[in-house]
């Protein structure tokens, strides 16, 4: 009954929720915002301003002098001498003048900061929404370094959901319920449900992410492709719709989700971990940037550009074009670059440069369609279609793939030019042999236009191309066609796959990967944690692995004394291994193996949760299948080797260390350590008699050989000999001009010869046989009548009759002597 009356209790919220809507007229902050408002709300002249705006209104002017900190990237150190003088100085013990408290002093704040507090703290009381949601957030996430109070942020979210039935506090509210961050309240999934469920029905972008992927993923409620499929869908919609509201081409951002473990060679370490191992390892020579930072590439890219290299200035140019992690886009330093190419092959008169070095016009052209595209989209140049154009064409030239995309879109759309439908499909079709996903999108989109019979299945043909290069309007078009079954049949497995990608790609739309990476560059754990829950509760999988890994309490590293590394201790937030297997578990089901393992690792040793040998077992079997994880693999054949979870078998665990060994080959130690004892323990077990299965030669497989193949074996193992060492290799040699002695004969036709040879000799042994037998026959025939007539006359001319004596020879005339005869001794 208890969830009933959860459900009506919030129902009749909701209804008073709206007559006190239409009662008061008070400003709500926007359902998807997040953090703090940070302007004021202008108030049509006319109508009554809401309880306590006047005190927000001072609370903002207290809270614009505190100084928030900048949240930049932090400079990395240059070259290898920085990076050892940066461990040297954080292994330096450090001295202490006395011992460290025993207890966290209580975070006091005053200034601004404590006037802008009772500021929002007496217009809270008077049911301000803003006042309660930047409290709230101030509580959450710290902001303006108000000390985090979580019990305060749940009451202040808890009071403007159900006041005002904001979004935004819904889904913080869900969050806290999920999760149990901070100790808040206690985690209960049912109740988090039901609030992701409010807010993702009044459009909260996230809250929707979080509501689709428990469906997906059947996270406290039963599998449901249908109720997935609705509310992603929604969150596509929404991003497909703000990619194409960019310059023409579409948005364009940094991707900056990341797993945290990766940076370190995964959650076991380099070598270890599936993510650094095996076919994942880095292949790295001395001469390799392998594990080059991008700042020590762009530096020795620059160097060789200024010395006349025209590949190395055009890599620069799209390096700072497109940006990376940890490198943002800067469109000043990339078109430098790009036109430092240019200027290379063609003069200022547009004339192309004589003896110009191989390679240059294709890369030059290249140069010019990344020129036209920032000239059309507007990219560190004002936008300006004309010269835009100028620069496709001079692509063109060469059958750049992008200039031939770009002047198509001029055609097609009429920017700055006349609208040329059929220039602009050949220009796509160019630029879409060349494998151009942007062209082939265009394509496909243009075939769904046209509305004829063998349109939709052309339009897929164009989408399924672009998709193996993750375009997000061919993610979002292959969606849309397996939704309403257009040019193929409905699934809504495919649909909901491909909505999800198109959500989880629009990160800046709908998640806070930025400001977490930010802040766990900046030291910030805490607020990184909060950020990457946010986006693991809407189904990234990297983020749930960051989660899992900030919260993990047995992270793979070398331990060292306190007194030669001292850390700071541990924030309490950031110590809930209940939670981490949580989010270890939701990784592995999308297909993280190293979570997998971790999984396997929590319930061997009871971490968050109560020890499950079998369990275990079940993590460490499923990640061994896939054949990558050789930690899985030994992890059984030492749960084998000592009989801990599983029957003590030392041969079955000789073979999953062996497994593990071929699996990844930087196990050779481990592994070979530990076969060395358990060779020991199973020559003592099997001295001793022991009832353990001690370690045994693989049989060799048997196999039923017919006729020919044995002849074929026997041929093989005849040549083999030839081949060996002691085979003088004169031998081997034809006489001139002649031909091989069997090496001219087909193997099929040899082996018939054979076989015929073999099946004549034996029907002449067997008719010879028979020879043999019927002239014996004959001869015992004469020598029994020569005996018959001596014993006549003693007998009184009386015939013996031998079958009545039991003799051995049938006797002359008796049908039994011909079948005995012709069927010799035997038959």
């Amino acid at each position: 009954m208890r969830p009933h009356i959860l459900w009506l209790s919030l129902l009749l919220q909701t209804v008073d929720l709206a007559s006190a809507e239409a009662k008061t007229a008070q400003n709500v902050l926007a359902s998807d915002a997040q953090g703090a408002a940070g302007a004021d709300v202008d108030t049509p002249k006319g109508e009554p301003r809401a309880p306590g705006v006047d005190l927000v209104d001072l609370a903002w002017v207290e809270l614009r002098k505190i100084n928030q900190p900048l949240r930049d990237r932090p400079q990395k150190q240059q070259g290898i001498f920085g990076t050892l003088w940066h461990l040297a100085l954080k292994a330096l013990p450090t001295l202490r003048l006395s011992a460290p408290p025993t207890e966290a002093p209580k975070s006091t704040f005053g200034g601004p900061l404590l006037r802008a507090t009772e500021l929002l703290e007496e217009s809270a009381a008077k049911n301000n929404s803003d006042a309660l949601y930047i409290l709230a957030e101030m509580n959450f996430y710290g902001n303006f370094s108000h000390p985090r109070d979580f019990k305060a942020s749940f009451d202040y979210y808890q009071k403007l959901a159900s006041i005002y039935g904001n979004s935004s506090a819904q889904h913080m509210i869900g969050l806290m319920y999920s999760t149990g961050i901070g100790g808040a309240v206690e985690r209960d999934q049912a109740r988090a449900l039901l609030y992701y469920t409010f807010a993702a029905n009044q459009g909260h972008t996230r809250a929707e992410m979080t509501v689709a992927h428990r469906y997906h993923a059947g996270i406290s409620v039963p599998k449901s492709c249908e109720n997935a499929v609705k509310y992603y869908r929604r969150v596509a919609e929404k991003a497909i719709a703000w990619y194409r509201s960019g310059p023409p081409g579409g948005m364009g951002w940094v991707p900056e989700s990341f797993r945290i473990a990766d940076e370190s060679g995964g959650v076991y370490g380099e070598g270890a971990s599936v993510s650094s191992s095996g076919i994942n390892a880095v292949k790295a020579h001395p001469n390799s940037d392998a594990y080059a930072s991008i700042e020590d590439i762009i530096e020795y890219l620059d160097l060789i550009s200024q010395k006349g290299d025209f590949k190395a200035s055009y890599n620069l140019g799209r390096l700072y074009y497109e940006g990376q992690r940890g490198l943002p886009k800067n469109f000043k330093f990339a078109s430098q670059y790009f036109l430092m190419v240019t200027q290379k092959f063609w003069r200022k008169n547009n004339r192309i440069v004589e003896n110009f070095k191989p390679g240059l016009d294709k890369i030059a052209c290249k140069a010019a369609g990344f020129l036209g595209r920032m000239h059309m989209r507007g990219e560190g140049f004002k936008q300006n279609f004309a010269v835009a154009k100028w620069w496709f064409e001079r692509g063109v030239t060469h059958g750049d793939a992008q200039s031939q995309y770009g002047l198509g879109l001029l055609y097609l759309n009429g920017y700055d030019v006349d609208k040329n439908k059929v220039k602009a499909i050949n220009l796509f079709k160019a630029a879409a042999e060349q494998d151009y996903s942007p062209a082939q999108v265009q394509l496909g989109l243009l075939h769904l236009d046209q509305g004829y019979n063998d349109d939709p299945t052309a339009a897929n043909h164009y989408f399924e191309m672009a998709a193996r290069q993750g375009n997000l309007e061919a993610y979002y078009s292959i969606a849309e066609m397996n939704f309403f079954g257009v040019g193929r049949d409905k699934s809504c497995t495919a649909a909901v796959s491909y909505f999800k990608s198109v959500a989880e790609r629009a990160e800046p739309l709908v998640s806070s990967w930025a400001e977490a990476n930010l802040a766990y560059e900046a030291g910030d754990e805490e607020l990184a944690l909060l950020e990457y829950l946010t986006a693991a509760e809407q189904g990234y999988e990297k983020a749930q692995n960051n989660v899992a890994y900030m919260l993990d309490p047995e992270q793979s590293r070398l331990p060292t004394p306190n007194w030669l590394y001292p850390r700071a201790p541990k924030s309490p937030l950031l110590e809930d291994p209940s939670l981490a297997l949580i989010f270890w578990t939701r990784s592995s089901r999308q297909g993280n193996i190293d979570a997998l393992v971790k999984m396997g690792d929590y319930y061997l040793n009871g971490i968050g949760t109560t020890a499950d040998v079998d369990k275990a077992v079940q993590c460490y079997t499923g990640a061994s299948e896939y054949h990558q994880s050789a930690q899985a693999l030994y992890n059984l054949g030492w749960m084998h080797e000592n009989g801990f979870g599983l029957n003590q078998d030392y041969h079955l665990a000789k073979r999953y260390y062996d497994q593990a060994l071929e699996t990844n080959d930087e196990a050779y130690l481990p592994v070979t350590l530990s076969l060395l004892k358990l060779r020991a323990r199973s020559a003592w077990n099997t001295i001793t008699n022991g009832r353990i299965n001690s370690i045994q030669d693989e049989p060799a497989p048997k196999k039923d050989w017919s006729l020919s193949e044995w002849i074929t074996n026997f041929m093989q193992d005849d040549m083999m000999y030839y081949e060996d060492e002691g085979y003088d290799p004169l031998y081997d040699d034809d006489m001139p001009g002649g031909d091989g002695i069997l090496g001219e004969i087909d193997d099929g036709i040899f082996e018939s010869v054979v076989i015929i040879g073999l099946v004549t000799a034996l029907a002449f042994l067997v008719f010879y046989r028979q020879q043999r037998q019927q002239a014996a026959a004959r001869q015992q025939e004469q020598e029994e009548a020569r005996r018959q007539q001596q014993q006549q006359p003693q007998q009184g001319g009386q015939p013996r009759d031998e079958r009545n004596q039991g003799g051995f020879f049938p006797p002359p005339g008796d049908p039994n002597l011909n079948m005995w005869a012709a069927g010799g001794v035997g038959h």
